[in-house]
């Protein structure tokens, strides 16, 4: 039976995101002994996509086979889950935080980790959305050698246009870079040196053909292809933390703004106390499987505050002895105590 140090009806930690961190995360405190739920809204980022990639030894696992075997192994060891959506957090008087359901649960806890993961915002154009995760892309290192050797149209709509060409012709010599800003002297000569087709224009939609992309309408134009590679910009979920203190920041790569996150410690830990968070969340370049390690470091570090926080009440609560047995006699039978 688990050593549990929390009063009835508080966890030790709740975790705010079921995805690979979160899951990570509760298996990993669930095995340390601690009383632990995850609060999922099951609407994983990756949920598009057919299958993971580049996580040792499930290669190829559907992102929710893979999410419901974690969540498996940490049930196994006494983690909890429940189906909700945070809509709130809130700091006690005594340190404790408390997260409140869409069904207006509260639930109380010692520690919170935050992995709730971040939103995609795509280019506003018609079927993009309904393309993305399959033959709508933007990591090469998740889709690229399944879009190896296909015909690939680059969306460029901003200063990392070239780059992005540039990462995708590794799978494939059919590139095509659609750029809508000016492009440097220096751009056209790496693209052309590669044999990347720069062409300027607008995507106006997608074209598809048997459910898969077949081209898309470029001015008026059809320009054939069989992916489409665009730069979304992330945003992370994070406004049921603000009452927290919990804030986010600006990530950037060369002077351009990507998204936000949630800034932490190489722990996970953030700036309010007792909160931490991991995954996309705080990185949203991370893949799964770096997503599940971060999950696994950020409980790791959790457990050991609980642990010092165990030590210090243990220090400060004096055993009960003959003294303390003097005491309460002395307060409760009066005259009629025993001779202690």
């Amino acid at each position: 039976m688990s050593e549990q140090t929390t009063s009835p009806g508080r966890y030790d930690a709740v975790i705010i995101g079921g995805g690979a961190a979160g899951t990570g995360a509760a298996l990993t405190l669930a095995r340390a002994r601690r009383r632990v739920l995850v609060i999922d809204s099951g609407a994983p980022r990756n949920a598009p996509a057919g299958h993971v990639h580049n996580y040792l030894g499930r290669e190829g696992t559907p992102p929710r086979e893979l999410v419901a075997d974690g969540r498996a192994e940490a049930t196994g060891y006494g983690a909890e889950f429940t189906d909700a959506t945070a809509t709130s957090t809130t700091r006690s008087a005594d340190g404790t935080i408390q997260v409140t359901l869409d069904d207006t649960t509260t639930i109380t806890t010692a520690r919170l980790l935050i992995t709730t993961g971040l939103v995609d915002d795509l280019p506003d154009f018609d079927g993009l959305a309904a393309r993305w995760g399959r033959d709508a892309l933007h990591c090469p290192y998740c889709h690229g050698w399944e879009a190896r050797d296909q015909r690939i149209i680059v969306l460029g709509t901003g200063p990392l246009a070239t780059h992005q060409a540039l990462l995708w012709r590794q799978w494939s010599t059919r590139i095509t870079l659609l750029h809508t800003t000016e492009l440097t002297a220096d751009d056209h000569a790496r693209l052309t040196a590669r044999g990347i087709t720069v062409r300027p224009g607008t995507a106006e939609r997608v074209v598809t053909t048997d459910d898969h992309l077949s081209g898309i309408v470029v001015d008026g134009e059809t320009l054939a292809c069989d992916a489409v590679v665009t730069a979304p910009r992330f945003t992370v979920r994070a406004d049921p933390f603000t009452a927290l203190g919990l804030s986010t920041e600006p990530v950037e790569r060369d002077g351009v703004v990507l998204g936000d996150r949630i800034p932490t410690d190489h722990t996970g830990a953030t700036r309010a106390p007792g909160v931490w968070a991991a995954g996309n969340v705080t990185d949203p370049m991370d893949t799964v499987i770096g997503s599940a390690a971060a999950g696994v470091r950020a409980a790791m570090a959790i457990n050991a505050d609980l642990v010092e926080a165990d030590t210090r009440t243990a220090l400060t609560t004096e055993p009960f002895g003959a003294a303390q047995e003097r005491d309460v006699s002395r307060l409760v039978l009066a005259d009629r105590r025993h001779g202690l």
